[in-house]
């Protein structure tokens, strides 16, 4: 009863979550803004492949121009924006002492890429290699100090380039996201239901291929079964906290699915030579995945931080988007280990 109660709580997750190294580009400045923890804030904008990607450049309270400092850059989850919670998590390390770079994905937000709304991991991977290398040419930075942190989907893209970007220097993800094969089966109404989403996604291709039409489904919705993520999810609907102005919620390209239901990060353990600490909980989604690819990493320089909850999985994921206490507690570790990785 119990692997039937846990089954049951996993194919939840769709609903809830389902959370080449480039040339360096020179950064154009278009805003400034502080707030009060003295937090300053810059608008930049660097090249990805082509595409011009739009980011938020975080400074520590008290910020030297004449000094270098350790950097971060900082992947938020599928389909967000930069106001999400990458933005959330670049401002709070930021306060601890580092520039922080949080930013819009390829096809994304503020940034440029076609077609819109186009969830690709193998996409979002370069992305965060090459805002990696922006990164550490900013003139402020240390470049032999830069590290990649990510949050749900945005784990596995940032532990897909850590695997290959020895720029990297260490990494941490918090309430990861890692599928497999079997596991999309589980969230995606086993290989009949993933098989159809695959299916669809090549015919939204060829439409798009000999039509230029990208076709949509609703990236949330409490009414249309076949959205991206199905059901009252408060963190997407509440304005309060995911729901801002520059996501969308009613756009998911279909032709996403085939890129999202045949990514498998797990393999790129083994390549894994970056010092990382990995931090979920049972009640985040699927918390053996995190387990499994933590025993596969390579290198010995590893930390599993594993939080206590009394929520079953993956109810607890949403929690670490912005949640104080999740937050927290998230916040304090990573500054923990980037203080002595990088």
């Amino acid at each position: 009863m119990k692997k039937v109660k846990y089954i049951a709580s996993l194919l939840l997750a769709v609903i809830l979550i389902a959370c080449n190294t480039g040339e360096a580009r020179k950064n154009k400045e278009i805003q400034i803004d502080s707030d009060k923890n003295n937090i300053e804030m810059k608008k930049v904008s660097f090249i990805s492949e082509g595409a011009k990607l739009i980011g938020n450049l975080y400074f520590p309270k008290d910020f030297d121009s004449s000094k270098k400092y350790p950097a971060i850059v900082v992947a938020g989850s599928w389909t967000t924006v930069k106001e999400q919670m990458a933005g959330l998590y670049a401002k709070r390390l930021a306060e601890n002492g580092y520039i922080t770079l949080a930013y819009d994905f390829r096809n994304f937000g503020e940034s440029e890429g076609e077609p819109r709304f186009y969830e690709s991991p193998a996409i979002k991977k370069v992305d965060v290699e090459n805002a990696t290398i922006f990164l550490a040419n900013q003139p402020e930075v240390d470049e032999n100090r830069v590290g990649a942190f990510g949050v749900c989907a945005g784990a596995m893209y940032t532990l897909m380039a850590a695997a290959e970007d020895n720029q990297i220097k260490a990494v941490v993800t918090t309430a990861s996201w890692l599928h497999d094969a079997e596991a999309v089966k589980l969230f995606y109404g086993g290989e009949e239901g993933v098989n159809e989403k695959i299916q669809a996604a090549q015919k939204a291709k060829e439409n798009y291929a000999k039509n230029g039409v990208v076709d949509y489904i609703p990236t949330i919705s409490t009414e249309d079964p076949s959205a991206a993520m199905y059901g009252p999810y408060d963190y997407y609907l509440n304005k309060e906290r995911g729901a801002v102005p520059n996501w969308s919620s009613d756009k998911f390209a279909v032709m996403s699915w085939e890129d999202w239901l045949t990514t498998d990060p797990m393999p790129t353990a083994k390549n894994m030579e970056t010092p990382i600490m990995m931090i979920h909980s049972d009640g985040c989604v699927l918390p053996q995945y995190t387990k499994n690819y933590f025993e596969n990493i390579k290198t010995a320089d590893k930390k599993l931080v594993w939080l206590d909850t009394d929520l079953e999985s993956p109810f607890d994921q949403f929690n670490f988007y912005d949640q104080d206490e999740q937050v927290n507690v998230a916040v304090k570790n990573a500054t923990e280990w980037f203080d002595a990785k990088l």
